[in-house]
This record gives structure tokens, C-alpha cells and sequence, in this order.
């Protein structure tokens, strides 16, 4: 079914009911659907680089036949929910301002509506990060080199606007990669050879060579790759735009095209590409916006049991 046509679904009502129904009852019908559309998040406190999720309440006893808009750049995926509300995921870049601007366009069968917020964004608290790797890895990027990562960023960014185009596949809440503790936070200032190098876009999680990693939350296995600054990757398309990798690997132990589900074991921690030392490097986006993969958790909740 396209994300963007909704089943309306109605419920009769007979005029022998409306007639027996109590002052009382008509009037909380009445403020009921007079009440504004309006949107909303989750969580309520949101920092520069996260996850939110935007929830949309139609005008009651309106028709909704679409709605669409568009986040840092990235088309947003609305799903229908049980309470007759619309809900999406969105990506916050990491320079998002502290008054962060969102417009729906909102289509009913009779006219077509605006609705717009402001989400209060606080700011991210990144200091900047010290790390020694090898000589090779620290200097500037000969010609080859720089063409090398250049073709390879372009290939993972082709998985994250791809990302747009699968039903969202991902159930229930996300979990860590892996139960260790957090050894490079999102967002930090990174001094390589004391050369500042630009932000740690992603979450650094301890542990040894061969250690387990599992997938995050449902979904298809998008691209695996050997790259110079990834090392071993695994990028697993979630769907309606987000997209989770896995930097570093040792191992990995799906195939392009597999189906995996949360939880389960898709390579093993590893020292490839540019490191300091064995560890598993996890990174999320929506779209092409890379977000801090730790507040996946807060939106849908838990780590793996």
C-alpha cells in the first residue's frame, strides 16, 4: 500500500442514537470537532543531531487524503496509527537551529492545509576528541586516495536516498549493536594527529576482536563493502528513509539482498579501515541526514535483551 493513501474508515451512527444522546454528550462532540490540527514529537526534549518523531492530528471529522512535507531536505514517510493520527520519523541535522521550522502540507477532500511548528532544539554537547592513528591515516589524502573516498561515500549515499523508496520494514523498538559501553560519543570534534578533522558522526561501542554485532531493527541488507576509512561495513536499509550501519568489522556474516531481523548477528568487531583499536562503529541516518544512531532508542525504546 503507498504510505500515502489512507483507508478512511467511518462509523455509523443512527439518528434514534444522536436523538437519545445527552446535552452533555453532544457538547463534548461538538468541542471534539472543533479541535485544531495540530503536531507533535517525540522525545519532548530534542538536541541537534536526533531522531524525532512528528506526530500529526487531523481536524476531527476531516477527510485526509495525503500528507507530505520535508525535514533538513529528506521527504517524510506518514503511517496512520490506531487513534486515527499520522505519525513519521524525521532526522535533525546536526546544525539544526534552536527554533527548528516544520511545514506539513495537509490534503482533505474539500481544501488543502499548512500546518507548521517550531521544535525546540537544544543544543549538542560535543567536546573535541584527541586520537593517534597510524601515519598513513592521518596525513591528507594523496589524489588516489581522496577519489577512493569520494566513490565510496558517494555508494553509501545512494543506499540512504534509496532508503526513501522501501516500505518501512523495521517493527517494534530498535536496540544497540551491541550491550558494551560507549566509547565515542556522537557529534564530537575529532583531532586526528592533532589535526582537527571535522565531527564524529557516529557511536563508538567497545569491544574485542570477533566480538558479536547485531542488526539494530528489521530490515534488508543494502550495501557490504570493504572501505578505506569504514574498514568492513555492513549498511542495512530499514525503510520509509532510514538506513543504520556498521563500521570496522572483522566479519561479516550477511550477503547483499539478505532480510535480517533485530537482533540478529550480522558480523563480528573488528580493527579495519581507520581506527585506533578494535571497536564497533555505528551510524544512522534518515536519508542523507546522519543522526546520532543512540536516539533511535529513545523514539522506539529499549536495547537488546
Amino acid at each position: 500500500m503507498d504510505l500515502l493513501s489512507r483507508k478512511l474508515v467511518y462509523r455509523a451512527v443512527s439518528s434514534a442514537a444522536l436523538a437519545a444522546a445527552s446535552i452533555g454528550a453532544a457538547t463534548a462532540l461538538a468541542a471534539q470537532q472543533a479541535m485544531p490540527a495540530g503536531i507533535s514529537w517525540q522525545p519532548d526534549s530534542l538536541v541537534q543531531g536526533s531522531i524525532v518523531r512528528l506526530d500529526f492530528r487531523p481536524m476531527s471529522g476531516s477527510t485526509v487524503l495525503q500528507i507530505s512535507g520535508v525535514v533538513a531536505g529528506e521527504q517524510l514517510h506518514f503511517e496512520e496509527d490506531s487513534t486515527g493520527s499520522y505519525w513519521t520519523l524525521a532526522g535533525l541535522p546536526i546544525d539544526a537551529t534552536e527554533r527548528y521550522a516544520v511545514s506539513l502540507t495537509v490534503r482533505y477532500a474539500d481544501r488543502t492545509d499548512t500546518v507548521s511548528v517550531l521544535l525546540p532544539v537544544a543544543p549538542r554537547n560535543a567536546p573535541m576528541e584527541r586520537l593517534t592513528v597510524a601515519p598513513e591515516f592521518g596525513r591528507p589524502l594523496d589524489e588516489a586516495l581522496a577519489a577512493r573516498v569520494a566513490r565510496e561515500r558517494a555508494r553509501s549515499r545512494q543506499v540512504s536516498r534509496e532508503a526513501h523508496q522501501t516500505p518501512r520494514l523495521w517493527t517494534g523498538p530498535f536496540v544497540r549493536p551491541r550491550e558494551s559501553r560507549v566509547t565515542g560519543q556522537f557529534g564530537r570534534g575529532r583531532l586526528y594527529n592533532g589535526q582537527v578533522t571535522g565531527r564524529h558522526m557516529g557511536v563508538d561501542l567497545a569491544g574485542d576482536m570477533g566480538a558479536p554485532v547485531y542488526a539494530a531493527n528489521d530490515g534488508v541488507v543494502a550495501l557490504v563493502a570493504d572501505f578505506y576509512l569504514a574498514g568492513k561495513a555492513i549498511y542495512i536499509d530499514h525503510g520509509a528513509g532510514l538506513v543504520t550501519a556498521y563500521f570496522h568489522l572483522s566479519s561479516t556474516d550477511v550477503w547483499e539482498g539478505d532480510l535480517v531481523s533485530r537482533g540478529q548477528q550480522i558480523g563480528a568487531v573488528g580493527a579495519s579501515g581507520r581506527v585506533t583499536g578494535p571497536h564497533l562503529h555505528w551510524v544512522a541516518r534518515y536519508g542523507e541526514v546522519t543522526v546520532d544512531a543512540e536516539s533511535l532508542l529513545s523514539v522506539g525504546g529499549g536495547s537488546r535483551e
